[in-house]
């Protein structure tokens, strides 16, 4: 399944985009989040040189419904929310993809990672355009489980052609000599190595094959 790293600019009616901006040498860690009717409820770990300024600025956000200082030291915070603006959540709700935590916002900005199909992906790209966040596609990898993709065979040649090289560039292994450490012959390793290869490709790109041998 696809797992994405995206780069969001979080609007400035988000109240802790906002506070970040405002103090952009701040940390805000969300170690929690949950939609709740229509509000939205979180913990937040806010870190910083001199926090008590930061602390007493949050309840005078109009989307921000109620807040409670669960614990404060004197460059750290821990705070529970509850905010009518929960546009990331909302948006990550609506898609069908959960929201991995913890995440750190920093001067309006954060990095979240997501593992969804492609096509919920792409719906959420299309819900954080209608929430108005801006955001940037950093990364797209697709994760694949060979083991049970492929036979044990399979697997097996797969990782004595890694091992000695024969996908290196330039190549350190021939496929003669991949054959000869595999004591199979050389058509037959180039077959068996073929359909792997095949096999892993067509998962990648979302098209696997209902055939498993």
């Amino acid at each position: 399944m696809p797992r994405a790293t995206l780069s969001l600019d979080l609007p400035e009616q988000v109240w802790v985009s906002a506070l970040s901006r405002q103090y952009p040498a701040a940390e805000f860690t969300v170690l929690a989040a949950m939609p709740a009717d229509e509000t939205g409820v979180g913990l937040v770990e806010i870190s910083d040189d001199d926090i008590e300024p930061i602390v007493t600025t949050i309840d005078g956000y109009e989307s921000v419904v109620s807040v409670t200082i669960l614990e404060a030291q004197a460059d750290r915070a821990l705070v529970q929310f509850e905010t009518t603006e929960p546009l990331l959540i909302q948006s990550l709700s609506e898609a069908g993809i959960p929201l991995e935590l913890p995440i750190t916002i920093v001067d309006g900005e954060v990095t979240v990672e997501l593992t969804a199909p492609r096509e919920k992906l792409s719906e959420l790209g299309s819900l954080l355009d209608g929430f108005g966040i801006p955001f940037e596609l950093i990364s797209i990898t697709q994760s694949i489980d060979t083991q049970s993709l492929l036979t044990e065979d399979q697997y097996d040649l797969l990782e004595t052609a890694i091992e000695h090289g024969y996908y290196d560039t330039p190549r350190t292994c021939t496929l003669t000599e991949l054959a000869e450490k595999v004591g199979l012959a050389k058509s037959t390793t180039s077959e068996k190595l073929h359909r792997a290869e095949g096999k892993v490709m067509k998962k990648f790109i979302g098209r696997e094959e209902a055939e498993i041998v």
